[in-house]
């Protein structure tokens, strides 16, 4: 008889000729677990989604009570769903004023190419400016834009009318101009290895768009519901965009994704021609009743109030010869080792250790930490005991 690992490979589609295979039968709080009860530390949140951990009982008790009710009735936006409707109402009471207006979709990637297509249909313009080593999707419209030539280049034509300028280079923004439907931008850049914003370089793209006539648009997907500190990134750097995305932890472990904007943009998508963006599964009743509990357990137990100090423990423990530097904001982290073949040993071996780590797709001399936001400082602690281990078995021997 086959092994779920042997059947994993015969019959799942492929990403990588790599793949972890690590079994997990069960997984709880920051914990996940294999078939014989060993035990995994989640250093990664499955890329920043559980940021209130796995299984949270809030979360596993709205879902279970939403399955009871219904769970698909119709497409996304022909029935009033209580679930979508509460969900909405509650975001759009969190963000600024002209953010009032929510599309559920089911991802990440979808939440990009329904921001894309709005703003060309409100500015009329196709031209869409993004990030080199920003990484959006990888559904066509999403991959045109992403920030890595290695990437994208297997499957042109993408989406004509692209162009990537560099992070944090104010001077490159001249290239923003009323050809410009949109610039689609991460707060802080994660893939690229947690880059952040400096000199005020958000607030200058701001101004440069508000300029042009040009559409902001936020890729908030990794940084939302507490990641950096802040509910939203948008919060701690004070710029307002004209589009927002989410995902990830915006259906609270189920899948969820949502672009935001005013109602005065988003009206465009409802006639010439209606049906601008739609969508079976988005905003799915089950996934927005999890995405809602999971969103009053980070307000309730005030899980974004811990994020700085755990963040600082996490750099204070994180003390190893192998390590030059860590990196990050709040609790989405890099820690850059000397050469990436260090990372790739540290990442492969890290379930030895107990724990999980995850790489970055364009910064391969450094691996991510992202744990749920619900780590106590004493799980942390432990957590980083571990790694060090680990870093202890793959540093050269110093007599070779």
């Amino acid at each position: 008889m086959l092994t779920n690992r042997q059947i994993f490979l015969q019959h799942m589609g492929q990403t990588s000729p790599a793949p972890m295979l690590l079994e997990i039968v069960r997984a709880e709080g920051i914990c996940m677990y294999g078939p014989s009860g060993v035990k995994y530390i989640d250093l990664v949140s499955g890329v920043s989604v559980s940021n209130t951990g796995h299984c949270h009982p809030h979360v596993v008790k709205a879902v279970r009570e939403q399955t009871d009710a219904y769970m698909h009735l119709m497409v996304y936006g022909e029935m009033v769903q209580s679930p979508q409707v509460k969900y909405a109402e509650k975001l759009a009471g969190m963000l600024p004023p002209e953010l009032n207006m929510v599309f559920f979709v089911t991802s990440g990637s979808e939440a990009v190419e329904g921001a894309l297509k709005l703003a060309k249909r409100y500015t009329g313009r196709s031209r869409i400016i993004s990030f080199r080593n920003a990484y959006h999707g990888s559904t066509h419209g999403a991959l045109s834009i992403q920030g890595s030539e290695y990437y994208r280049n297997a499957f042109r034509p993408l989406l004509p009318d692209t162009f990537q300028i560099p992070f944090n280079d104010v001077d490159s923004l001249d290239i923003i101009d009323r050809k410009t439907a949109c610039v689609v931008i991460e707060p802080v850049q994660s893939e690229a290895g947690v880059i952040l914003p400096e000199n005020g370089f958000l607030n200058a793209v701001r101004e440069r768009c508000t300029e042009t006539g040009s559409m902001l648009v936020f890729d908030e997907i990794q940084t939302g519901f507490g990641r950096t500190g802040s509910m939203f990134a948008i919060d701690k750097y004070g710029v307002v965009p004209d589009i927002l995305m989410l995902a990830k932890a915006l259906g609270g472990g189920m899948p969820l994704g949502a672009f935001i904007s005013s109602s005065r943009i988003m009206s465009v998508l409802i006639s010439d021609p209606p049906l601008g963006h739609i969508t079976t599964f988005g905003g799915h009743p089950v996934c927005c009743a999890a995405g809602l509990a999971s969103l009053e357990v980070i307000i309730n137990d005030n899980l974004i109030g811990s994020v700085r100090e755990k963040s600082e423990l996490f750099r204070r423990e994180l003390v190893h010869p192998l390590i030059k530097e860590v990196r990050g904001d709040g609790l989405l982290l890099a820690v850059e080792l000397p050469d990436p073949e260090f990372v790739s040993q540290a990442v492969s071996k890290a379930p030895d250790y107990g724990i999980v780590l995850d790489y970055f797709l364009f910064r391969p001399s450094a691996f991510r930490i992202a744990p749920p936001l619900i780590i106590t400082c004493e799980e942390i602690i432990y957590a980083c005991s571990r790694l060090k281990k680990l870093l202890d078995s793959i540093m050269p021997n110093q007599n070779d």
